[in-house]
């Protein structure tokens, strides 16, 4: 006998029925403080009017067409994040899996239409998490995520999180990009240092390889910049963007230069519901408030809010807690205690908050979480860590 949904997760006891804001409800009632955002989803937290509004609005007119046909809402979408980033053109997809697809296929195709097809090797990083399709389980690398999925795709070179000199070591004649994350979710929240980010720019410029960036967790204002590159001050090649940048709507894109795309022609590669006018009509009001300076610069102000809180609450649970990491409102609690442990008082407490790899409890709430929530949500997690030092 099997669940007439596939068993493939390890679900947590709640099911939620209606979200406000930065808030889940239960069937019951009950109102847990979302910490989670659907994963950075929920951008601009649950049910935002605008959103709403935009979504209600293009459904009344229509849904679907597919890219046999031009779409206003995908060049509209398109012309924004061309106008406020490093691209010159954007591919829609509707996930940060079929996003990263996109940017294998791509910087592959580039380097053949260079007459160097021996550069098919892409540079990945140890803790690293770029989808559950099979480039990016093979790009990860991960026995977690491989085993009993062989024969994986090859051409992915797997280095340590951190060793430079691993990193020289392994620019060889076949390598032809390097994809990294900004900012580790899965991981562990860990951030690229901005040295180490402008370091490998460095090192692709000088041998003339691709960067590609995984966006998809850190990216549209989690970091308090509308794309966590921009702390470092450069830019990618190629950029894998979701999550956040449709709110809650299935929406996700790669982002590229001109040259970089150059290879990718009428026919080498497609999508039937990738950039829907429902997506794209979505994804331009996310992005309108998203790229305000203002917003961003609340973001900011917030995180310097709540990461001063966290690092009062690490200093109160010494034997549960033991580091804050990450920027923005992309950040992490380095437990001593177990970290489902916390994830589980934190659902006893009505606090919703997401675990990720080395002992981390990811907090990643919408980017328009209010103050009063953020105290709230500090008492919760500080009743959840008192919690889990009695048991």
């Amino acid at each position: 006998m099997i669940a007439s949904v596939l068993p493939t997760y390890n679900r947590a006891p709640l099911t939620p029925v209606k979200g406000e804001g930065s808030w889940l409800i239960e069937a019951d009632g009950r109102r847990f403080l979302d910490l989670g955002a659907g994963i950075a989803v929920n951008a601009l937290g649950h049910a935002h009017p605008a959103l709403v509004q935009a979504l209600t609005d293009q459904a009344q007119n229509l849904w679907h067409v597919s890219n046999l046909y031009h779409i206003p809402q995908q060049q509209a979408l398109a012309d924004k994040l061309v106008d406020a980033t490093f691209a010159d053109t954007v591919f829609f997809t509707n996930s940060g899996t079929e996003a990263c697809e996109l940017a294998v296929k791509m910087a592959r195709k580039y380097w053949y239409d260079k007459d160097q097809p021996e550069k098919t090797d892409i540079i990945t990083f140890e803790g690293s998490f770029h989808g559950r399709s099979s480039a990016g389980i093979a790009a990860a690398g991960s026995e977690k995520m491989t085993t009993g999925f062989g024969p994986l795709l090859p051409g992915f070179v797997h280095l340590p999180w951190g060793d430079h000199d691993a990193l020289t070591a392994a620019i060889t004649d076949t390598v032809g990009a390097i994809l990294i994350e900004p900012i580790q979710g899965e991981g562990g929240i860990r951030p690229l240092p901005d040295q180490c980010l402008k370091g490998l720019r460095d090192l692709c410029d000088e041998h003339g390889i691709l960067l590609i960036l995984d966006e998809v967790q850190c990216g549209v204002g989690r970091t308090g910049k509308l794309f966590a590159h921009e702390w470092a001050g450069v830019s990618p090649d190629i950029m894998m963007v979701a999550k956040g940048i449709g709110g809650g709507f299935p929406l996700g894109a790669v982002l590229a230069t001109k040259d970089a795309a150059s290879g990718m022609t009428a026919g080498t590669h497609g999508s039937t519901y990738g950039g829907n006018p429902l997506g794209c009509a979505v994804g331009c009001a996310v992005i309108d408030h998203v790229a305000d300076p203002d917003f961003l610069a609340e973001v900011n102000r917030k995180s310097a809010l709540i990461r001063q809180k966290l690092e009062g609450l690490v200093a109160a649970h010494p034997d549960v807690l033991e580091e804050v990491r990450g920027t923005g409102l992309m950040l992490g609690l380095k437990c001593k205690a177990t970290n489902i442990d916390l994830v589980n008082a934190g659902y006893d407490n009505l606090v919703v908050t997401v675990p990720a790899a080395d002992n981390v409890i990811r907090l990643l709430p919408p980017l328009t979480i209010s103050d009063d929530e953020i105290a709230m949500a500090l008492d919760r997690l500080d009743a959840a860590a008192t919690q889990v030092a009695s048991a």
